[in-house]
């Protein structure tokens, strides 16, 4: 079986998020959108984004330039572990952006993830991220900075959001990876035993993933996007 990683078109990343991702929503771009072939057979995406913290590489004296997060995997039916085709796209995304020191991503335990496709990686974790605040618009539930603005220098596009009605999301599990000896120094000494599941299992790491990861900001490499 060969496996390869590449550019993925835009089109093709919405396709395998809205089928294949449990959240059928493509998250805020600016975004590196990296698909998988197995034997030439189009298996997902994963994607790499500024996330919704624009401030998540403060707490480690970084620029918005050397973290990001890892956003989305989006897989049908393959044969290659979840953590060998994500371990791809991350060599990938380091020999466009060099600069990278640091890698996010979460896990949300709301639906029964614990991160086990980062366990499998080795990357770090560190506990909870803080718990927020989501609003139901248009149909479904919003996270507070699509509604109220804010993200990034963002607008709210919804005048009268103070009638919505609002709920409290708990924390996510987050996870680091360090991309260079100086920033695992860093993290090392924040790292926390792994979470272990509950019940339900995680999502198999042979089929479609449902597993949603990731948030950070930007490195030159979020401004590259494959040709639609």
């Amino acid at each position: 079986m060969t496996l390869r990683v590449d550019w993925a078109t835009h089109k093709s990343a919405r396709y395998a998020v809205e089928n294949w991702h449990y959240s059928r929503r493509m998250p805020m771009p600016p975004l590196v959108k990296l698909g998988a072939w197995e034997n030439g057979r189009f298996v997902g995406v994963v994607l790499f984004g500024r996330g919704a913290n624009a401030q998540i590489g403060k707490a480690y004296n970084l620029r918005q330039t050397e973290v990001c997060e890892l956003v989305r995997v989006a897989l049908r039916s393959h044969s290659a572990p979840v953590s060998q085709i994500c371990a791809r796209a991350i060599k990938f995304l380091r020999k466009v952006a060099p600069g990278l020191r640091l890698l996010v991503s979460y896990a949300d335990p709301s639906h029964g993830h614990v991160g086990g496709i980062y366990q499998a990686m080795n990357w770090s974790y560190v506990g909870l991220s803080q718990g927020g605040v989501e609003y139901f618009h248009g149909g479904r539930w919003k996270h507070s900075r699509e509604v109220l603005g804010g993200a990034f220098g963002g607008r709210s596009k919804i005048r009268d959001w103070s009638a919505l009605k609002k709920r409290k999301t708990p924390g996510k599990h987050k996870y680091l990876l360090a991309l260079d000896q100086d920033m695992a120094s860093q993290v090392e000494v924040l790292a926390k035993p792994y979470p272990k599941r509950n019940s339900a299992p995680e999502s198999s790491t042979r089929h479609g993933s449902t597993v949603e990861v990731g948030g950070a900001t930007p490195t030159s490499a979020l401004q590259l996007q494959a040709a639609d």
